[in-house]
């Protein structure tokens, strides 16, 4: 079960702020998924880059889970958005990130994501000391779990092909975890209340991808294996 953990005053937190522009937000004028997905991903980005740790270490994501908050909604073309970041967990080789997005005083979207570092060659890294330096009080001791397990298809999946743009791949050949949530949007136009993407495994340029899909379900799949689940929910 993925938990929303509040921020409980200790330690580091980071924010930032951001405007809904016309390329985050859909034919109603609301943010779409995968917009927050960019969001996030800059924020923590500046987050990281704020620190001034000095390391060959990058990050990637391996879950990323959102939910309207209570009493929240999804924001609007042209709001200015507030996001507050902090480490809500750790374990060995990866760390649980937790953000808010929020205008004013109310809470809108809450996030939490799971990101491992890993080296310049791809392979996964062990937390390093000046990460718990600077993000240790914050998490508190708490230790999350970084297994991903395995997904997979409903037989009655429908299924079709999933087309990669160019623009899509990020600076590694890969599609980019705020392009991954596209998908979100080929198979469903209602308003979500929650969503969670899994990556058990990368998406590369010149993969032939098949979009699979139920009513509270996705999935990518490449030569037959998921690289990407997703599940997600619908006023």
């Amino acid at each position: 079960m993925i938990e929303f953990i509040p921020f409980e005053g200790r330690g580091r937190s980071f924010r930032a702020q951001r405007r809904v522009r016309l390329s985050d937000a859909d034919i109603d004028g609301v943010l779409r998924p995968d917009g927050v997905a960019r969001f996030l991903q800059d924020v923590a980005t500046d987050d990281w880059d704020d620190t001034g740790v000095v390391t060959d270490d990058s990050w990637v994501v391996r879950r990323t889970a959102l939910r309207v908050a209570p009493g929240g909604r999804w924001p609007l073309l042209g709001e200015m958005i507030s996001m507050t970041t902090w480490c809500a967990g750790t374990g060995a080789a990866w760390a649980e990130r937790r953000t808010n997005l929020s205008r004013g005083e109310q809470t809108l979207i809450e996030a939490v994501a799971l990101w491992v570092p890993v080296d310049s060659s791809g392979h996964p890294r062990r937390i390093r000391s000046d990460f718990f330096d600077v993000y240790g009080e914050a998490a508190n001791g708490r230790r999350v779990p970084g297994r991903v397990p395995a997904a997979g298809v409903a037989d009655d999946a429908l299924r079709r092909a999933w087309t990669l743009r160019r623009a899509d791949l990020d600076v590694v050949g890969h599609v980019n975890n705020a392009a991954i949530w596209y998908a979100l949007s080929e198979i469903t136009n209602a308003r979500l209340t929650s969503a969670a993407i899994t990556h058990h495994g990368a998406v590369e340029g010149d993969d032939v991808v098949t979009l699979a899909s139920d009513e509270s379900h996705l999935w990518l799949i490449v030569d037959g294996d998921v690289r990407v689940s997703g599940v997600f929910s619908v006023r």
